[in-house]
């Protein structure tokens, strides 16, 4: 693949995608994800892979990627063709639920549900070496959390899974599967999510939580 139309000049300073050498898997193309992506594929990024098995519903052109020429098509294929109209990259799509594949480099997970992501985390990502850095959020109409986690750091998982002790009733944010969202919202922590991409690309240091409050102008990061 060549991105041979984006013209990357203006921030290859910060960010040079033609040193990126891990894939870039995202599992969820709602409300983050789909502006993770296209995101991802405007600074250049090209190994990306997105998985989701859900279509386009109305509710969803007002917060995500997409438009509402979009509804009813699958997001993965609409994702794919606005990455492709916008960008001039291709993008590999796999339109099914994601359970327990392969996973390699950078994954962001944006799913809809504790449980779901709960199930991916202990299947496909901790303690799998290949994949270096797992980007995880949730958001709710106006707060986001992100969590940045080497699945390999024996305390990372320790921190990391004691964020799991509530279920999907219980949970006060949620990803795209969030009762209620706003594009700022949106769009403002699935830039947090890929400037993370970024920092670790770079050698910068990660805090492992982020705690970003969107109506107060406040965010709160911690380093496990």
């Amino acid at each position: 693949m060549s991105n041979a139309i984006l013209d990357t000049t203006r921030h290859r300073e910060l960010f040079n995608p033609y040193y990126v050498e891990a894939p870039v898997h995202v599992i969820g193309a709602g409300a983050l994800g789909s502006w993770i992506a296209l995101a991802l594929s405007k600074l250049g990024v090209e190994y990306i892979t997105v998985w989701d098995f859900d279509k386009i519903e109305e509710h969803n052109v007002s917060n995500q990627a997409y438009s509402v020429w979009d509804v009813n098509n699958p997001k993965t294929s609409a994702i794919a063709d606005l990455i492709k109209n916008n960008v001039g990259n291709e993008i590999k799509i796999v339109n099914e639920r994601f359970t327990n594949q392969r996973l390699a480099g950078v994954v962001f997970l944006m799913v809809d549900s504790m449980e779901v992501r709960r199930q991916i985390w202990e299947n496909s990502i901790k303690m799998k070496s290949a994949v270096k850095l797992l980007v995880e959020a949730r958001m709710g109409l106006d707060i986001g959390r992100i969590y940045n986690v080497e699945p390999m750091n024996t305390e990372h998982i320790r921190q990391y899974e004691s964020n799991y002790s509530y279920n999907d009733d219980e949970a006060d944010e949620s990803a795209c599967g969030a009762s209620q969202t706003v594009i700022t919202t949106a769009t403002g922590i699935a830039s947090w999510c890929v400037r993370q991409l970024i920092n670790w690309h770079n050698n910068t240091r990660l805090d492992n939580e982020i705690l970003i409050d969107f109506k107060n102008n406040n965010i709160i990061s911690s380093e496990w």
